[in-house]
């Protein structure tokens, strides 16, 4: 707690600053606490772990000029308490994409300390072009949880805590071709050709829907795919789909494809409805697999089949609460459910209630291999 006060104290001197004497550049963040307590039944065995994260982010904004701005996030992460110890070896490159930054501080038995720069770019803007160059977030995705055609920096919507989801070591050029149109090429930097992803994106606006098409190479793979995003009425549809085709021996085709369909009502109540299809993905294991299989574009969710519903519903302007899961019709059956409660205890502060229950089909009943929940406070400046 001791170490919290300072980190605010510091934060909230450095903006003050920053707000009154410094016009060209910007200096926003967050603190969070997340406590965390797992109920583990695996391998026959059952383990209550708690688990403590203190989380600081800084954001860094250069105005070098009227063309040229300049880009750096800093993400801190300190882990203490029991389930520390079982990622003693926390691989401190992790986040990396090809540029190296990030350590870890601290690294002993029940504690460590992780940072990393996941934001790390030049801009330059004119006109109707723009080029950033270095580590950056390329969104190429359209969909809410699973996104086939973001090639560059697939995310596991399961790490609530990271809302700026991954970036890439990248450069790339934008040109706007009207005010719902686009065209754009990005190369990841990368040390082997088998690490390499080389896009193309053409964004436009038919019939009152958007439509994207992209292209390119993935890691050995030539992909080729496509979305789209508009309303029937009052819903909101998005697709996306992507296909890659191996341009090496040994390796599998695939295919990945999703379908979203989403409706607020008058009262605030917001129903979103989602399914994947993986070609990838098994039928077979249970949802345990979520935390250890292989992220990407290609493999967005361990099964074959997956069906997504989200019910969102606001108690008071400061309340809400809401409800996810994700149906797989695979052997195991894999349900994974995610509560949520949101407060907001001020314009700065905030308040989060999670919940990630994991159920597979037995014999005779599901069973629930794990279940986490979290506490979280977040102070934002």
């Amino acid at each position: 707690m001791r170490l919290l006060v300072i980190i605010l104290f510091s934060i909230s001197s450095l903006t003050s600053y920053s707000q009154e004497d410094v016009k060209n550049w910007d200096l926003t963040g967050y603190v969070k606490n997340l406590q965390t307590v797992y109920n583990l039944n695996l391998f026959g065995q059952n383990d209550l772990v708690q688990d403590n994260l203190l989380h600081n982010r800084l954001n860094f904004k250069y105005y070098i000029n009227n063309n040229w701005t300049f880009k750096s996030d800093l993400r801190n992460r300190i882990f203490y308490g029991k389930r520390s110890i079982f990622i003693q070896d926390f691989d401190e490159d992790a986040g990396n994409d090809f540029l190296d930054l990030s350590a870890n501080i601290i690294n002993s038995e029940g504690l460590l300390m992780h940072s990393m720069i996941d934001r790390l770019y030049f801009e330059y803007a004119s006109g109707d072009w723009e080029v950033r160059i270095g580590r950056q977030r390329i969104n190429w995705g359209i969909n809410t949880v699973w996104n086939p055609n973001d090639i560059f920096n697939a995310f596991n919507f399961a790490d609530f805590d990271y809302e700026e989801r991954p970036g890439s070591d990248a450069i790339r050029i934008t040109h706007y071709t009207g005010p719902t149109s686009s065209v754009e090429l990005a190369i990841n930097v990368a040390d082997s050709l088998d690490e390499m992803v080389v896009g193309g994106l053409w964004k436009f606006n038919k019939g009152n829907y958007d439509f994207q098409v992209l292209s390119g190479y993935f890691k050995n793979d030539f992909v080729i795919g496509g979305g789209w995003a508009g309303n029937i009425k009052n819903a909101s549809i998005k697709g996306e789909f992507a296909y890659f085709a191996p341009l090496v021996e040994g390796r599998d085709r695939a295919f990945s494809g999703t379908l979203a369909v989403d409706y607020s009502f008058n009262k605030g109540l917001y129903l979103n409805v989602g399914f994947l299809y993986n070609s990838t993905g098994v039928s077979t294991g249970g949802l345990e697999s979520l935390f250890t299989s292989q992220l990407s574009a290609k493999n967005l969710y361990p099964f074959k089949y997956a069906i997504f519903t989200q019910v969102n519903q606001p108690i008071t302007p400061l309340l809400s609460v809401g409800i996810a899961n994700i149906y797989s019709p695979s052997e195991a059956k894999a349900l994974f459910f995610n509560p949520t409660i949101t407060y907001s205890i001020s314009d700065n502060w905030d308040l989060n209630m999670v919940g990630q229950l994991m159920f597979n089909k037995g014999v005779e009943s599901y069973e629930s291999p794990i279940q986490a929940f979290f506490l979280r406070f977040r102070f934002s400046f």
